[in-house]
């Protein structure tokens, strides 16, 4: 066991021989913590939060009463490998959310970025790759091996399809289904998850300069009306745009993906 002279551990709380904990840590009541488990420096478990597996939880990030952090992935082919959970710095992590321990069949780690807020009840299954900044509201589902990009917001009650990617700046409105892998800045609604524009909001907060935002409005209408099939249109737009964001959407789309798109109606 290593905890820093300087983390405070309530009485109650169960700390595993091999656990880590770093200086600044504030570990609460009724709070397990792992023989694998490594929390950084200033993480908070407020009470009754449940860290397993061989989890790493980066610097400031909170953790809220009844979260259960690095349980093994609800897959029936997980056969008791050892993989991991990696949890970046400064993310909230609220009352009821899991997270689970990647598969071997899946790269072995599921990994969140910074950043983030996860409210009640979401859940981040096993192998699945969250970027900085994301947001899932409460009760939000993202299946095993999914992609989640920087500055993502999905809405409450929504799901996401297992080997779905959200492209950077993407936002999914509340009860959404999604199967099919969203573009960058993608504005997505209704129970089956229909592509219905970009995410103009979003990109005005972030500073999107006027000039990109209108080249993306333009390539937007490409990818819905142009000539040819969705994947031609995207190799025009990476071949005619001199915008960087434009250029995202079309690389994101031309890589490789287990999924189809949700293309423009």
């Amino acid at each position: 066991m290593a905890i820093h002279p300087q983390a405070e551990i309530d009485p109650a709380a169960r700390i595993a021989e091999g656990a880590e904990i770093g200086a600044g840590a504030r570990v609460g009541p009724f709070c397990i913590v792992g023989e694998k488990a490594k929390l950084g420096r200033g993480v908070v478990l407020k009470s009754h939060v449940v860290v397993t597996g061989d989890t790493e939880i980066g610097e400031e990030t909170v953790i809220f009463p009844f979260a259960s952090i690095g349980e093994i992935p609800q897959d029936l082919k997980y056969a008791g490998e050892e993989t991991r959970l990696v949890i970046g710095r400064r993310n909230r992590i609220r009352e009821g959310v899991t997270m689970n321990i990647g598969t071997a069949g899946g790269g072995g780690i599921t990994r969140v970025g910074d950043d983030c807020l996860f409210m009640t009840g979401a859940h981040v299954a096993h192998d699945a790759q969250v970027g900085n900044r994301v947001i899932m509201a409460n009760q939000v589902a993202v299946a095993g091996h999914c992609v989640i990009e920087d500055d993502v917001i999905i809405g409450g009650l929504s799901g996401i399809h297992q080997f779905v990617r959200i492209g950077r700046g993407a936002i999914i409105g509340a009860l959404t289904m999604v199967t099919n892998d969203v573009i960058p800045h993608g504005l997505v609604q209704a129970p089956r998850g229909q592509l219905d524009g970009l995410n103009l909001v979003g990109l005005k907060r972030r500073g999107v300069a006027r000039e990109d935002i209108t080249a993306l409005r333009a390539a937007y209408q490409m990818l819905a009306q142009g000539e040819g099939t969705f994947q031609e249109r995207a190799e025009r737009l990476r071949e005619e745009s001199d915008s960087p964001h434009v250029r995202e959407i079309a690389d994101f789309i031309l890589s490789r993906t287990d999924r189809s798109f949700l293309t423009p109606g």
